[in-house]
């Protein structure tokens, strides 16, 4: 069911005010590392491709990707977390620098790996480059008690700023629930949304306003399967929200689009925007969270934000590697195609 085109001018407002909103991430800094190689025969060693090396890249990944998702969509975006002093670390910080994001909030330490995913990508001339191995280097251990008390006074700084505090926990250490639970005792955080995405320990959390988990998280989370049953789903969304005191919660299901749950009210099912063929999902919950928050941030609705974030996330899964999407882009997809929902 289409929305009305009041819907439509509703968005656009929202989007436009982005540039007068700030949103902090307190997230796990990784860098995305992709290897481009062209096939030049297989290897007399062993049964193995010989790729020639032709470019290498390194983009932000992790919450380092929301951060850059925020910036490219407009918001004030101020970033707090961990780099090792290594390479990745400096190309990085390089990388945030030359696209004018603070990082007086990113912390360095000799001691800490930075979180670096490294994909090998290989093809022929003219074709696409498939993935064809993906290589992690993780840090040995979390951040020590003395980086961790750093974390929450630079982030209780900033959201005395902000509009909006986003989370992003990909395991590292540098976003906890332990570090927000610090932050929240004198930081304030009741007077604006806090977001959540955590990969591995999404109950572990309290005092959040909203989450973004994808329907495998949810799973994993509340020990069941939901499939294509849409009242188990529903069932599962409700149990989250009231295990976490939520206000909303953004369940995306891939080909399969979003399920938004505004607190009190029905949920709503968000059909995918664009082609269900997607060229790349790396990075794609990044660029949900990010649109989401901002979206709220800027004093969204949970069925606007939603919407949204859609649209993002169909935008990006239609470029390679970890991309971003730009306010312009948000704007011309629901002047072009306005919001859509199902009906259950």
């Amino acid at each position: 069911m289409s929305k009305h085109p009041k819907e439509s001018e509703r968005l656009r407002k929202i989007v436009e005010s982005f540039p007068e909103t700030t949103v902090v991430v307190l997230g796990d800094l990784v860098a995305d590392e992709f290897i481009y190689g062209e096939i030049s025969r297989v290897s007399r060693e062993a049964p193995v491709l010989i790729l020639k090396h032709r470019e290498r890249s390194v983009l932000p990944g992790g919450g380092a990707n929301a951060i850059n998702n925020l910036a490219d969509l407009g918001v004030n975006v101020l970033p707090v977390g961990v780099l090792g002093d290594d390479e990745s670390g400096r190309l990085l910080l390089k990388y945030f620098r030359h696209k004018h994001i603070p990082v007086s909030g990113i912390l360095k330490d000799k001691n800490i790996t930075t979180a670096t995913k490294t994909r090998i990508l290989a093809g022929m001339p003219h074709t696409y480059r498939q993935q064809v191995v993906r290589i992690d280097r993780e840090p040995s251990s979390e951040p020590n008690s003395h980086l961790n008390r750093e974390l929450i006074l630079a982030t209780r700084e900033y959201a005395r700023a902000a509009d909006a505090l986003l989370i992003s926990d990909y395991g590292y250490g540098a976003a906890t629930p332990a570090i927000l639970n610090a932050v929240r005792e004198k930081g304030r955080l009741d007077r604006i949304p806090v977001v959540l995405d955590s990969r591995y320990r999404l109950m572990e959390y309290t005092g959040v306003t909203a989450a973004t988990p994808n329907e495998p998280e949810v799973e994993s989370a509340l020990g069941i399967s939901i499939g294509q049953d849409w009242r188990r789903l529903c069932v599962a969304g409700q149990r989250i929200l009231s295990r976490m005191r939520l206000q909303s919660l953004l369940i995306t299901r891939g080909r399969d689009g979003m399920v938004a749950f505004p607190g009190k009210h029905r949920p709503v099912d968000i059909p995918i925007f664009g082609s269900d063929q997607a060229a790349d999902v790396t990075g794609a919950g990044d660029t949900v969270i990010a649109t989401f928050t901002a979206a709220l941030a800027a004093g969204a609705t949970t069925e606007e934000a939603a919407h949204l974030a859609n649209y993002a996330g169909g935008i990006v899964v239609m470029k390679r590697g970890t991309a971003t999407v730009s306010q312009k882009e948000l704007l011309q997809a629901f002047e072009k195609s306005p919001p859509m929902t199902r009906e259950h």
